[in-house]
């Protein structure tokens, strides 16, 4: 007998947000999950992670980096515009 649970999973189309546009041109988005992107700078490196998060508000954009040390993503901030995140990522 089949669990009500993995019948509903299993018939739930998964959500893939698109890929925010960036108004600079020195990063680009690579995704990387449902509503996660890589930010690519121009030499090819990456600078973190790009997150949608829904807020009761709106769409709101996590900018993220990994610390190599303890292998997770630090929070670097959340902001309004996936550009305003993406700026917060090259400091």
């Amino acid at each position: 007998m089949s669990n009500s649970t993995d019948t509903l999973s299993g018939t739930l189309p998964r959500l893939q947000w698109p890929t925010p546009r960036l108004r600079a041109r020195t990063e680009h988005l690579d995704r990387a999950g449902d509503a996660l992107w890589r930010v690519i700078d121009a030499r090819g490196n990456v600078r973190g992670h790009l997150r949608v998060i829904v807020d009761p508000l709106g769409i709101r954009y996590r900018a993220e980096r990994l610390h190599l040390a303890s292998r997770t993503f630090r929070l670097v901030g959340e902001f309004w515009s996936a550009d305003d995140a993406v700026t917060s990522l090259r400091q």
